[in-house]
């Protein structure tokens, strides 16, 4: 009877356990039966959760959080997880639930028992991410908000999370099956940068994960790598892909002995390139090594290729790095293997059979031979093969020295679960059409003055075809044979003749990407046939009409029909396009008024009509949604007033109707609610601009996000004085206006964001400068300065750092600085013409 008593207690704990784990960990949102309990959630917990949701738009999402319901135990709620002792929340779990917001609610930062916190693949940005709050999650561990869409500096309350363990704010390739950055990227790319690295990780010691893919760390210098090595000894993972980073890579990572992970590649463009970092070789449990385009050159030694431990080796488009490829006796391990865009070469290879775990390999043209192919023998598990023809690792578009494969092909063939096969500057007749089993199909500058073999309809498995630059001629009608293809990329390719009305037998695509690529003629009409397209971009020479039949494409999310010679009006049949969140035709040649039901599509994003011959009013304005972002009308014919309902679209992000002949007055403090706004352009209208001021504070600090504003030629008599409270700024135009007076001094002092800023003044009656020098404090270098067409007087003020176009002519400037030339280091137009000084015309 005691030993069924033990049993008995013990199958009551395992009950209890399970009942508690259930509870705590329902991150996955999924479906399980629950058995009744008493609420675990604290009350306070779910108001927040509550909140939040509130502060979400479902336009896009792949969840409603139906289960977030008032009433009921939020640790049951998708994606949320409670501790069981508690009842407050520990997990929040929303990966890839395509939700939107403009910024974090603060009720998020009062969850401050969160352990893992994951908002990746939702668009939480809409301006610059919150600087505070993160820091009250003082036991956070796993931190995720990579594709989040967020916008500015990495918080520095961020770098307070002493807890955390693995930390992911980058951009990745979302849509990387289509091999091309597709909707999903540009919806939820982040757009991050940290001025100080080291300060970033100095608290960061238990960190084990760091993926800061596309980060802009360019100001951070060469510090990157001893700040790693000195604040966080323990990192196993270190991504950081395509982050602007600079200088050695240095030898101080030498110290991190736990990285199994590391990927550093598309960085380094700076002239001078590196040796590879052997000492990489010394870490015991590194499996995977990523160094692609990093300016690598010399001889790469030996040992990369004999490391027992390594998963994936890839070293391609490094140029000017060379060597023998030895035989793989210990490299057996071996899963992706690139050498593809580098010089290595290879000595009479012994057959191995080692190669029993390769799935991808890409291999420049010194390494495409029989001899170096057989002595893989038949790669069973090979995947991806990418073969990199070009002569010297040249990339010329216009090259004719590809390779013909030739018998290469039959040897392709033998592999037999081959489905992905990618051609750089290969020249190569019919024999593609053999592979049968191929799914993708990547074809770069090949076939230059060839056509696209007809056999290409055989290769009826495929799902994604990639075309850039190379062929010429018509495009066989073949293509319509490829009835399963799911994704069409072509770009810079040389076809002749009017794209093929085979593409319209294409049912299954859904995208589709032809970007300059010789077509000409209008778009066939069978384009109505491709009703599963979600994303369709056209640019080039296609013509005519934009056929009423895009109207029957309803699962439409992208469409960009931009720099064509479109004529005629805007199809009425787009209002049918219920599920477009980007709207683009600019740069053509429309005509007509702009449809009023194109305001009405309940979840567009981003319109975008700029550089057509669009006339008339404004009208249907007020239909737009809540959610709508970008308003591009600039370069068209439109009269008329700027609708009121304009300024009640709070989540605006950028409007530009410059360029019209837009009538009215336009009080700048209208766009007070729009909290968001980053751009706006009102310039060349017929408008006149006020901009309030009085010495109430609130009132003059409104659109103190600006990034952009053009207001040339808006009839102003004043230098608008809200500008003061506009944090950072990277274009300002005034110019061709009545502002009489000095230039207030706060203007130079101001945080001019890119080295491509631009500030026009001309055009006005400027009389002084409150400047405290004869030298322009700009913190960074100015793309664009001028201060043309005024009557400034004294000698000419130089911008500290320098300018690419610096424009001073017919003012009264006397006098130049004594050292005035050293100013100029990055200058590519200056004109001082039509001033006072002596000798100067």
């Amino acid at each position: 009877m005691a030993s069924i008593g033990w049993v008995l207690l013990l199958f009551l704990a395992q009950l209890h356990t399970l009942l508690s784990t259930s509870i705590a960990h329902r991150a996955d949102g999924g479906n399980l039966t629950h058995l009744p309990v008493s609420f675990l959630c604290h009350p306070n917990q779910a108001k927040a959760l509550l909140q939040l949701k509130k502060s979400f738009s479902f336009s896009r999402s792949t969840t409603r959080l139906s289960s977030w319901q008032n009433g009921t135990d939020c640790c049951l709620w998708e994606g949320v997880g409670c501790d069981p002792s508690s009842g407050h929340v520990t997990i929040l779990d929303l990966n890839n639930r395509r939700l939107s917001t403009h910024g974090l609610d603060p009720a998020l930062f009062s969850l401050i028992s969160l352990q893992r916190l994951d908002l990746s693949m939702n668009d939480i940005g809409g301006g610059n991410i919150r600087s505070a709050g993160f820091e009250r999650f003082t036991f956070l561990t796993h931190l995720n908000l990579s594709n989040s869409g967020l916008y500015g500096q990495i918080p520095p309350s961020i770098s307070k999370l002493v807890n955390l363990l693995s930390l992911d704010l980058s951009t990745y390739n979302i849509d990387y099956s289509l091999g091309f950055y597709g909707p999903n990227y540009y919806d939820y790319y982040n757009n991050l940068w940290e001025s100080s690295f080291d300060t970033f990780v100095a608290n960061l010691s238990n960190l084990r994960e760091l993926y800061l893919d596309s980060v802009d760390l360019s100001n951070s210098g060469e510090e990157w790598g001893t700040s790693l090595a000195a604040y966080v000894p323990q990192l196993q993972i270190l991504s950081l892909a395509d982050c602007h980073l600079s200088g050695p890579i240095h030898k101080a990572l030498s110290r991190l002995h736990s990285l199994v992970v590391i990927k550093l590649q598309e960085n380094f463009y700076e002239p001078s390139g590196r040796p590879f970092p052997e000492f990489f070789m010394d870490f015991p449990n590194l499996t995977v090594l990523q160094l692609s385009q990093t300016n690598l050159e010399g001889r790469l030694p030996s040992r990369p290729f004999q490391s027992k431990n390594l998963r994936v080796l890839d070293l391609s488009y490094n140029m000017n790095l060379s060597g023998h490829v030895p035989n793989f006796s210990n490299a057996s391990s071996l899963e992706t293997l690139r050498l593809d865009r580098t010089n290595f070469v290879y000595a009479i290879p012994t057959p191995s059979s080692n190669f029993t775990s390769l799935k991808e390999l890409g291999l420049n043209r010194n390494l495409i031979s029989m001899d170096f192919l057989s002595a893989f023998g038949r790669l069973e598990s090979l995947h991806q093969l990418d073969l990199d023809c070009f002569l010297d690792n040249e990339l010329d578009h216009d090259l004719d020295s590809g390779s013909d494969l030739g018998p290469i092909f039959s040897w392709i063939g033998q592999h037999k679960n081959l489905t992905s096969l990618g051609l750089f500057g290969c020249n190569f007749s019919g024999a593609v059409g053999n592979l049968t089993g191929l799914q993708t199909l990547e074809m770069h500058d090949c076939n230059t003055y060839g056509s696209m073999p007809s056999s290409i309809g055989n290769l009826t498995n495929l799902r994604n075809l990639y075309i850039l630059y190379g062929f010429s001629g018509p495009m066989p009608t073949a293509i319509g044979e490829l009835t399963n293809l799911r994704n069409l990329y072509i770009e810079g390719a040389d076809f002749s003749g009017p794209m093929p009305a085979a593409i319209g037998e294409l049912t299954n695509l859904r995208n589709m990407y032809i970007q300059y690529s010789g077509f000409s003629g209008s778009m066939p009409a069978p384009i109505g046939n491709l009703t599963n397209l979600e994303a369709m971009e056209i640019s080039g020479q296609i013509s005519g009409l934009i056929p009423n039949a895009i109207g029957q494409l309803n699962k439409l999310r992208w469409l960009v029909l931009q720099d064509c010679n479109f004529s005629g009006s805007i199809p009425s049949s787009i209002v049918n396009l219920t599920q477009l969140t980007m709207l683009d035709l600019s740069f053509n040649s429309l005509n007509g008024e702009i449809p009023p039901s194109i305001f009405s599509l309940p979840i567009l994003n981003h319109l975008d009509l700029s550089f057509n011959q669009l006339s008339g009013p404004i009208q249907g304005f007020d239909k737009a949604g809540p959610q709508l972002e970008t308003v591009r009308f600039e370069n068209n014919e439109l009269s008329g007033f700027i609708p009121k309902a304009i300024f009640q679209l709070t989540s605006l992000v950028c409007i530009d109707v410059s360029s019209n002949n837009l009538i009215g007055s336009v009080d700048l403090a209208h766009f007070r609610r729009l909290t968001y706004l980053t751009v706006l352009h009102l310039s060349y209208n017929k408008l006149h601009v006020m901009a309030s001021e009085d010495n109430n504070p609130v009132e003059t600090s409104y659109l103190a996000g600006l990034g952009e504003l053009g207001l040339a030629s808006c009839k102003i008599t004043q230098f608008p004085r809200f500008l003061r409270h506009v944090d950072c700024i990277t274009y300002l135009d005034l110019s061709c206006n009545k502002i009489s007076g000095d230039i207030p001094n706060w203007i130079w002092e101001k945080t001019w964001n890119v080295v491509q800023s631009h500030l026009n003044l001309s055009h006005n009656m400027f009389t002084g400068m409150q400047l405290n020098s004869d030298v322009v404090p700009f913190n960074t270098s100015i793309g664009v300065l001028d201060l043309s067409f005024n009557r400034l007087s004294g000698m000419i003020p130089m911008p500290k750092l320098s300018g690419d176009v610096l424009d001073y002519s017919n003012n009264m400037f006397s006098s130049l600085l004594p050292n005035w030339t050293s100013y100029l280091r990055d200058t590519v137009y200056l004109s001082i013409s039509k001033n006072n000084i002596p000798g100067c015309p």
